[in-house]
């Protein structure tokens, strides 16, 4: 089975117009978990906290994928796509060449908003890509329960069942999974993918480490079998990808091969062609 590389506790973090938020990984982190860039658990039972949202901002050289387990999250780009996103829906965005879009938080009914929000790298050969969206139900997410494992199948394939965004250049894996007491959650990855769990309540056990709610998982590399134990019962985002191995060039919301590009990718955004029609 494999085992744990590095465990991080997420720090908390503001972003947008004044988001608070925990930081689970990511600028210090590359490229240790290459593909995957950043990733961010937003939300509180305060809407002072979420309500300022995230405005109009540039992306290039990457896909953002929004998961929200509680709330409402509205969205729209500048090239006319718009919509609104609820409990178990999620967003996948791929920037490639550029857009620009805003994703804006509403109050919630619950009083409480919750979600993920992930990045992923773009290999080279994509960055430049058409930008499109996949909007993803959360009813058309398929859900696969084996005893007292339960999982939400984003992308990739778990057991035969295969998730509905397609077309992701990096063909990650993942899943949103839910362990009952004294239940194990195993999947099988390629030896050398990139393997990130983050505990979004209660604790488990992988090769004898606990990981708890607040905390992530980096997964050694080399053994196929990944292998969850959970006690009391927990969940976790599960996501694993082949890394891409290319030079990384951040600057904020672009990230590219080169600080060239992203040089060059603000110098358009300045001067208004920064969005490729």
């Amino acid at each position: 089975m494999r085992g744990i590389s590095r465990i991080l506790t997420g720090k908390p973090t503001m972003e947008g117009a004044g988001v608070r938020l925990n930081r689970v990984f990511g600028y210090n982190e590359v490229p240790q978990f290459d593909p995957f860039l950043m990733m961010d658990d937003f939300g509180s039972t305060d809407p002072a906290d979420y309500m300022p949202g995230f405005p109009w901002h540039p992306h290039r050289g990457i896909e953002t994928v929004t998961y929200l387990i509680e709330g409402i999250v509205e969205h729209g780009d500048s090239i006319g796509n718009k919509g609104t996103i609820g409990p178990g829906d999620a967003q996948w965005m791929t920037a490639g060449g550029g857009i620009i879009h805003q994703e804006m938080p509403q109050e919630s009914p619950t009083g409480r908003l919750r979600g993920i929000q992930l990045w992923v790298n773009l290999p080279r050969s994509e960055k430049m890509c058409k930008p499109r969206y996949q909007d993803i139900p959360s009813g058309s997410i398929p859900e696969v329960v084996e005893g007292g494992v339960r999982v939400r199948v984003v992308t990739g394939d778990y057991h035969g069942t295969v998730g509905p965004v397609t077309g992701v250049a990096t063909n990650p894996t993942y899943l949103d999974v839910h362990l009952s007491a004294s239940s194990s959650f195993e999947y099988s990855v390629g030896p050398e993918d990139t393997v990130v769990l983050y505990f979004l309540d209660g604790s488990a056990e992988i090769s004898g480490t606990t990981v708890e709610s607040g905390q992530c998982a980096l997964l050694d590399n080399g053994d196929p079998l990944v292998r969850v134990d959970s006690v009391r019962g927990c969940r976790f985002i599960f996501i694993s990808g082949a890394s891409l191995n290319e030079p990384i060039a951040w600057g904020g919301p672009i990230v590219m091969n080169t600080r060239e590009e992203v040089s060059k990718a603000f110098e358009e955004y300045r001067n208004g062609t920064f969005v490729k029609r």
